[in-house]
């Protein structure tokens, strides 16, 4: 892996919040880049993603990775006053690509998500519609189902989810403990509701489940053999949802024999996986 290449802090204002981005130097090579902009998991910050937005722009890709609402130098820090959920969460995805337009207008796009980040950004596709996106990249991403899970886990897992929702509400806020770092009630009771029903909870009175199924925009879909909160079933389950979407979807161990979990693939797999992101990008029919 070579040295992690620094990036330009940039902030975008959205609904009385403040969305932290981070963008790289334009890759080295023929202007006119495909663009990825990266949406991080739950209590992630933007900057974990240096060794992966590195290896992304080495493999001729511009890049940009935009804080979660409420992690990282995004704002605001969830409080008891923040109601704020996947609803959201979906549209700040849109306001971060139309803060982009005119930097990167006319490339190729494509969203790629982590875990709750790739369900923001499919969310973002199925309410907010798929214009001047290309693409979609979810790695390390599912529906967390409590029945998709094996073995004992498949009944910790309902409690688990459970028990830090009904948390949440109690406090008004999730204070982080030792799972997915501070979060807004909103965002729990959402990522809840996935993790009972297996479905997206109904958003704004849209049925998302629905408009997920419209969703035509080609799809690479990743995920790892160690990952211990989003496992193969649980992408399986949720690639089943993007019915009218192109979907191609892969499995990847890590490289020697060095498992690849939930958080180390951004580490141990960043030049493979962003070389099959590029490849893929390279396949992505004209707009």
């Amino acid at each position: 892996m070579s040295a992690t290449v620094e990036y330009v802090q940039d902030f975008v204002q959205v609904d009385g919040a403040r969305l932290g981005i981070q963008v790289y130097p334009e890759p080295v090579g023929p202007a006119g880049a495909p663009v990825v902009l990266v949406a991080p998991a739950m209590g992630v910050r933007a900057r974990y993603y240096r060794p992966f937005a590195t290896a992304l722009r080495a493999a001729g890709l511009a890049v940009v990775v935009a804080d979660l609402r409420g992690t990282g130098e995004s704002t605001p820090r969830p409080s008891r006053a923040c109601r704020y959920g996947y609803t959201e969460l979906a549209a700040d995805i849109g306001a971060v690509r139309t803060a982009l337009k005119a930097r990167f207008d006319g490339r190729p796009t494509l969203l790629l998500g982590h875990s709750l980040g790739g369900q923001a950004a499919v969310l973002h596709l199925a309410l907010h519609g798929e214009q001047e996106v290309d693409g979609l990249v979810l790695v390390a991403v599912g529906i967390p189902y409590w029945r998709d899970f094996t073995g004992p886990r498949r009944y910790g897992v309902l409690p688990y989810t459970q028990g830090i929702a009904a948390t949440t509400r109690l406090l008004g806020v999730w204070p982080g403990w030792g799972f997915g770092g501070r979060q807004a009630r909103g965002v729990i009771r959402d990522w809840a509701h996935t993790a009972r029903t297996g479905r997206f909870p109904h958003l704004d009175g849209v049925d998302t489940e629905a408009a997920v199924r419209q969703i035509r925009t080609p799809v690479l879909a990743v995920s790892v053999d160690d990952d211990q909160y989003t496992p193969h079933p649980t992408l399986d389950r949720l690639c089943a949802k993007l019915a009218a979407a192109p979907v191609v979807r892969e499995r990847h161990g890590g490289p020697d024999g060095v498992a690849l979990d939930h958080f180390t693939w951004v580490r141990h797999a960043a030049e493979p996986l962003a070389a099959r992101v590029a490849a893929f990008a390279a396949t992505l029919p004209a707009r």
